[in-house]
C-alpha cells in the first residue's frame, strides 16, 4: 500500500482508483462497511481512501482535548488490512479548508486523483464551510461520468456505529464494548520514554508512553496486551492517569508493566491494547498501600487475560 500526502503530485500509477471519502478515525466496523460497499460496486478497480491529516476538527477547534482513536500511520496499516491499496492523506490546513465544494471535486478528485467511483456516508460534507453535501457531490461527479455510492451507517442494537460513540465508550471505561464496535481491541501506540523510575522502586517497572494525540480513556488500571516492534505480544497491566498518590502534577500518561519481561524498551514504539478496566484511578495513603494495590491489580489482570 502507498500513502500519498501531496494531492498535486500523484503518480500516474496511483490514479484511476475507486475512493472512499472520510476521516476514518478508528477504521471501525462502520468504515469497513463503506469499504466493502465500494469494493462491491467496482471490484475491478484498485481500492483507495481519501482522508485528512490533521483531522479537520483539530484545525477548527484547537482548544478541544485530544480525541484521535488512532494516529495516521496506524490508520494506514489498518486500512491496508482491509484491502486498501492507496491512501490519499490530504493535508488539512487553512488553504485546503478554503477550497470550495466544486474545487474539491474538480481539482482534487477528478484532475489530481482521476477517480472512477466514490463512496461516502450519508452525512458527508465537504468544501469551504462544509458547503457541499452528498446531493451536490453526486451532481458534480455525474458531470464527469463518475458514480457515487452513498452508504447508510452500519447499525447495531445501540444505534449507528461511529467514531464519536467509540470515543465515548472509552472515556466511560468500557474498552471491551469499544472493541466490539471497532472489530478489534483499541490500542494506544507510542514510543517508550524515560520516567522517574518510580515503578521500579515499587517492584513493578513500567514502560512510560505519552498519550500524545490519542483520546484519553477513563483514568484507571487496565489489563492489556502489548505488541512489541518485533511482533511479540506480551500480557501486562497498565495505569492511565496522573498518579494521584505520587501527585507529580504531570499530564496523564500510560504506564504499562509487562508480565515476566525484563528487556530494555526505551525508544521503542509499543502498541498497548486495552482489554478491560480493573478499577478507577484513586489516591492511596502512601507508597506501601499503593504497592499492595499494584500487586492485587497484577493478579486481577492475569485472571482477566486468562493467564
Amino acid at each position: 500500500m502507498s500513502v500519498y500526502t501531496d494531492w498535486r503530485d500523484i503518480p500516474v500509477e496511483a490514479r484511476g482508483s475507486v475512493v472512499a471519502l472520510g476521516n476514518f478515525d478508528g477504521v471501525h466496523r462502520g468504515h469497513v462497511h463503506v469499504l466493502n460497499t465500494l469494493r462491491a460496486a467496482r471490484p475491478e478497480r484498485p481500492l483507495a481512501v481519501v482522508t485528512f491529516d490533521p483531522h479537520p476538527r483539530a484545525l477548527f477547534r484547537p482548544q478541544d482535548p485530544t480525541f484521535r482513536l488512532m494516529l495516521p500511520d496506524v490508520r494506514a496499516r489498518a486500512l491496508l488490512d482491509h484491502g486498501v491499496q492507496s491512501v490519499f492523506q490530504l493535508p488539512f490546513d487553512t488553504d485546503f479548508s478554503r477550497l470550495g465544494a466544486e474545487e474539491f471535486v474538480e481539482d482534487v478528485l477528478i484532475a489530481a486523483l482521476g477517480v472512477h467511483h466514490v463512496a461516502c456516508g450519508a452525512d458527508f460534507a465537504f468544501g469551504h464551510r462544509r458547503g457541499g453535501d452528498t446531493a451536490r457531490l453526486e451532481e458534480l461527479l455525474t458531470a464527469h461520468g463518475v458514480g457515487l455510492s452513498i452508504v447508510p451507517q452500519l447499525m447495531d442494537e445501540n444505534g449507528p456505529i461511529s467514531s464519536s460513540r467509540i470515543r465515548r465508550l472509552l472515556q466511560e471505561g468500557y474498552p471491551e464494548r469499544a472493541a466490539m464496535e471497532l472489530g478489534r481491541l483499541w490500542s494506544i501506540v507510542g514510543p517508550v520514554v524515560h520516567g522517574d523510575q518510580r515503578g521500579r522502586v515499587l517492584g513493578f517497572p513500567t514502560a512510560n508512553i505519552p498519550l500524545g494525540q490519542h483520546v484519553e480513556p477513563a483514568r484507571g488500571v487496565y489489563a492489556v496486551w502489548v505488541t512489541l516492534p518485533d511482533g511479540r505480544v506480551v500480557p501486562g497491566v497498565a495505569n492511565i492517569g496522573r498518579r494521584p498518590t505520587i501527585n507529580d502534577g504531570q499530564e496523564s500518561r500510560l504506564e504499562v508493566h509487562l508480565f515476566d519481561f525484563s528487556e530494555d524498551l526505551y525508544g521503542q514504539t509499543l502498541s498497548v491494547a486495552l482489554v478491560g478496566l480493573l478499577r478507577e484511578e484513586r489516591r492511596f495513603n502512601g507508597l506501601d498501600a499503593l504497592k499492595m494495590q499494584i500487586a492485587a491489580d497484577a493478579v486481577q489482570a492475569r485472571a482477566m487475560l486468562n493467564l
